[in-house]
């Protein structure tokens, strides 16, 4: 029997409850500590903030609370291992080897970073375990793929012109990464392998709701041996160490995922300090079309999945549902019925279906949202108010009739909601578009038919980032981002890795 196989069934020996209770006691007592130029060390002011478990409310460990002290040395570490240290000079093929082991370490740690980000979000085990982790270190190795493929161009020249002209793609410098409390691990491991690929150097922000997984993946950076300064982990707040991050004048790039307000600061911070890049994937308000052809359990089962994935804490996932007048009813129906044979839990019970909101700020603004627009004249089909008990739960929510004013249909509520709107059978594409691009947001949209017609017309007149049709397919990596308020730039893929980069043109005479 290998090595790997022996420590896999002596992970299976353990009860999950025990692992669960050993790791919290771990965090628990570690010190709070941050990553600054290869060292674990405090905040400069000796200050922390406590991090709860949303399923319960109830401390889960403190973490070091940096501020711009912190930030600037961060920086200034990340500036001189970019200038000095060994990471952008370093061939393409060796940061893919490093980004690679990283990949595998992380992978030998999936158990315990599963528990991990489900103590800290209050996500279920079965979407961190099947989406999450394998989602993250797909992104992981296929930037680290893209670390020695990355060029410019050479355009053709006479043979007898006395001059040669191409472009080379130059790494970016130094980024600052700020990641969201929704899904942490990836978008840490998303952001830092495509910065890496590229050849930056970068000061991670997590957020302070769900600060663990980076600090996790910065204790895997120092295991494979990736350089001193090359990945800095600063935790705090938004206002302090994310100001802090996104006004220092020697950062090059800001890749951001949040809120679409928060995403308006950071891109007026890059316009009045030094001009920095930016890579923003912000909010959505994303439309569901329904026509009367479609495979409704089909669709059903794949609309409650999406708004209760991460307890409709998902900036994709699909609010506003339109289906044609004939099949609202018996879409209706079976959403609820899907909805009420949920378990809602704590995210470590591998029974949940769904976990908690990620703290009380969270579930009191869904529900100010909901409850205003009831009061304004939307039905409740089901759920529409928090779960009663302790942690950070809220009923998963259908609503019917509440107009494109209402404040349900307007704003993004982050919460297990629906609002289903009737669209009359006989309505043309244009008009079955124009209620669907009736937001400030465009970041994605979804068709549920059998008609290619249909969905051929519709993915030309949706303004947004990505479509998908009937639940999707392929496993191919594509770019990821939005349009109007939902963002600025792409992420995933190619796209993504050439975000941390500059062009340089180059013009030889001889």
């Amino acid at each position: 029997m290998t090595k790997s196989r022996e420590a896999e069934e002596h992970k299976c020996v353990r009860p999950p409850e025990q692992h669960v209770e050993d790791l919290r006691l771990k965090l628990l007592r570690a010190p709070p500590a941050m990553l600054i130029g290869g060292r674990w060390r405090p905040a400069s002011s000796r200050s922390a903030f406590e991090v709860e478990d949303p399923s319960t409310g109830t401390l889960v460990t403190t973490a070091a609370a940096g501020g711009h002290e912190d930030i600037e040395l961060a920086v200034r570490a990340a500036r001189s291992a970019f200038h000095n240290g060994p990471w952008s000079r370093l061939s393409g093929a060796r940061r893919m080897g490093l980004l690679m082991a990283l990949a595998q370490a992380l992978e030998e740690d999936e158990l315990d970073l599963s528990f991990l980000e489900a103590i800290d979000t209050g996500h279920t085990l079965s979407s961190i375990r099947n989406g999450d982790v394998p989602l993250a270190l797909r992104a992981l190795r296929d930037n680290a793929g893209w670390a020695a493929k990355i060029s410019g161009e050479t355009p053709m020249h006479p043979a007898e012109q006395a001059a040669f002209s191409y472009y080379i793609r130059e790494p970016i410098g130094v980024v600052g990464i700020i990641t969201p409390w929704n899904a942490p691990l990836l978008m840490v491991l998303q952001k830092l392998s495509a910065a890496l690929a590229a050849g930056c150097t970068v000061v991670i922000k997590p957020s302070e709701l769900a600060p663990l997984s980076a600090l996790r993946i910065g204790q895997a950076c120092d295991k494979v041996g990736i350089p001193p300064g090359v990945v800095n982990i600063v935790t705090g707040t938004g206002e302090e160490a994310g100001r802090a991050l996104t006004e220092h004048p020697d950062v090059n790039l800001i890749s951001f995922t949040g809120s679409t307000v928060v995403g308006k600061s950071i891109m007026a911070a890059a316009a009045s300090t030094n001009l920095k890049r930016v890579v923003l994937e912000l909010g959505g308000k994303s439309p569901v079309l329904v026509f009367a052809d479609a495979d409704l359990d089909k669709a059903a089962r794949s609309i409650v999945s999406e708004i209760t994935f991460k307890s409709g804490q998902y900036c994709a996932a699909g609010s506003r549902v339109f289906a044609q007048a004939s099949i609202q009813d018996a879409l209706l129906t079976r959403m609820r019925a899907i909805m009420d044979g949920m378990r809602i839990g704590p995210g470590t019970d591998a029974n949940t279906d769904m976990g908690p909101m990620i703290c009380a700020k969270q579930r009191q603004r869904a529900a100010e949202i909901i409850g205003h627009s009831i009061q304004a004249g939307a039905c409740v089909v089901r759920g529409g108010h928090a779960r009663v008990g302790g942690g950070y739960f809220f009923e998963p929510t259908i609503l019917t009739n509440a107009s494109a004013q209402m404040r349900v249909s307007r704003e993004e509520i982050f919460g297990p909601a629906l609002v289903v709107t009737p669209v009359p059978d006989e309505a043309s594409l244009d008009e079955v578009a124009a209620l669907a691009n009736d937001s400030i947001y465009g970041l994605s949209a979804k068709i549920w038919t059998r008609q290619i017609r249909i969905a051929h017309g519709l993915i030309h007149r949706l303004e947004a980032g990505q479509v998908v049709v009937n639940g999707g397919g392929g496993e191919e990596v594509l770019p990821f981002g939005g349009v109007k308020q939902s963002g600025y730039g792409r992420e995933n893929g190619r796209n993504g890795v050439d975000a941390y980069t500059e062009i340089k043109s180059i013009r030889l005479g001889f």
